[in-house]
């Protein structure tokens, strides 16, 4: 089980693999959280948005495990873009899942779901209340980190202005074949640690010819060669799945891809369409 763990700018530890669950129901999640926790993950990752906060609290609570031992993380809904709503919904976060506090919560995308990609609008004031809005609750101790997701260069500027505690992550998408590679390096010089959702591409990448001849080199399958490349960018890497056995293999990644093929990886041809998930942000994936 792959147990390492980064350091945010405000010393919490991450562990840097979590379950990912988005499109888990809410009425399946629990057996999923308690699964992986069982095998040894200690990050889960859910959203307002997911509609499964509910159970993954309860699988977190009833897991066994020592709260303070596991890392919670959701997300403030794309659509609340002022202080109320973002309060609002941090709280009801709290109330769904069944916990005293969250180890972190984020803004989920600089823009709506229904105009991202749509509209020049970055929201610049809508996310500077949301974002105001975590950090009060951060200074509550209803939060023990905040960040943000799919925020890019800009987003991150205008927040960065008056942001009176800055973003200790972004989560965007983040794969082979589609890496965000300056705008890693761009958060990484300001101190912002990276999350990498869809490593595996929303399953594109078991189709691509050049990522299996490289898993097969390692002896590895291709989900864990993608989630290997994407904790080898030093990313914090959420794997999304319900199946006991796959979250067993995604965490057995004890192997190292080296330098000269890091670099082959980071020029594989980029995937443009993701099928049903081509339409959400400028990553290329909703969630």
């Amino acid at each position: 089980m792959y147990d390492k763990k980064l350091t945010l700018s405000n010393h919490v530890e991450i562990p840097q693999l979590a379950l990912g669950t988005w499109l888990i129901d809410d009425s399946t999640v629990t057996e999923a959280v308690k699964s992986a926790i069982s095998l040894g993950y200690r990050h889960i990752d859910t959203a307002q948005a997911y509609g499964n906060e509910r159970g993954v609290g309860e699988g977190v609570r009833t897991s066994g495990i020592a709260r303070e031992e596991i890392f919670v993380t959701s997300k403030v809904a794309a659509e609340h873009k002022d202080y109320k709503s973002a309060s609002a919904g941090i709280d009801e976060t709290l109330r769904k899942t069944g916990l005293d506090y969250l180890d972190m919560m984020i803004i989920h995308s600089p823009q709506p779901w229904k105009l991202v990609n749509q509209s020049d609008d970055r929201f610049t004031e809508g996310n500077r209340e949301a974002w105001r809005a975590l950090e009060d609750a951060y200074k509550a101790g209803k939060l023990r980190a905040i960040g943000i997701s799919n925020f890019l260069e800009g987003d991150i500027e205008s927040l960065w202005e008056t942001a009176e505690i800055k973003p200790m992550v972004n989560q965007v998408l983040c794969h082979i074949s589609n890496s965000p590679l300056s705008l890693i390096d761009y958060c990484t010089k300001k101190g912002i640690v990276m999350e990498a959702y869809s490593p595996v591409a929303h399953g594109e990448a078991m189709k691509n010819p050049a990522i299996a001849e490289m898993a097969k080199k390692y002896g590895v399958s291709v989900p864990q060669l993608c989630i290997r490349y994407d904790i080898q960018l030093d990313m914090i890497v959420l794997p999304k799945t319900a199946n006991p056995e796959h979250m067993k293999a995604n965490a057995d990644i004890d192997f190292i891809i080296s330098n000269e093929d890091m670099e082959i990886l980071k020029k594989i041809d980029h995937i443009d369409n993701y099928g049903a998930h081509s339409f959400f942000p400028v990553f290329g994936g909703k969630l």
